[in-house]
């Protein structure tokens, strides 16, 4: 039992009159600071998860195509370097482009694609198709992710590397 007592001093030898010293009970005091501390450690947030959601589609069997005059694919490759493309792999409408994550990059070819887009299209939107290669990095993928949300590219997809796309990435040197 925790409890609050006081000590009685004597001045010069003098005798005092003996009183007896308050004693004050700290035990509920004591119960109720645990309590608020452990009230407020399991209430508290330390810290909020930092994430951007990515919905995946399910697997089908009858899916149906991108409109080539509206996708455009960019394929991650090696040291920060990347390529993209309009169209399909096998007949590109425009490039293969050899690019990086600079404003005057990837950003600015999303931008004018976009606009290009609407201007044809008014009530579509760009479609983009994300390969990432085996040599590219993490930080590669979460940069492009991180370029959709910037430039407001709604429809986008993360999707396999095809053979087409390894050859056009190593003649451009990409890879």
């Amino acid at each position: 039992m925790a409890e609050l007592t006081q000590t009685l001093r004597s001045n010069s030898g003098r005798v005092k009159r003996l009183r007896i010293a308050p004693r004050i009970d700290l035990t509920a005091m004591v119960d109720l600071c645990f309590l608020l501390i452990t009230f407020f450690m399991l209430t508290t947030t330390l810290a909020k998860l930092k994430a951007m959601d990515v919905v995946m589609p399910v697997k089908e069997t009858n899916q149906t195509g991108v409109s080539e005059d509206r996708s455009i694919t960019i394929c991650l490759g090696a040291n920060d370097r990347l390529m993209w493309y309009k169209g399909t792999s096998k007949k590109p409408l425009l490039g293969p482009f050899r690019t990086n994550f600079s404003k005057g990059g990837i950003r600015k070819a999303l931008t004018e694609q976009s606009a290009a887009i609407k201007n044809q299209y008014k009530d579509k939107q760009l479609i983009v198709l994300i390969k990432a290669s085996d040599h590219s990095s993490y930080k590669n993928l979460v940069d492009i992710l991180d370029e959709m949300k910037i430039g407001s590219v709604d429809s986008y997809a993360i999707v396999d590397l095809t053979k087409e796309d390894m050859v056009m990435m190593k003649a451009i040197h990409v890879n």
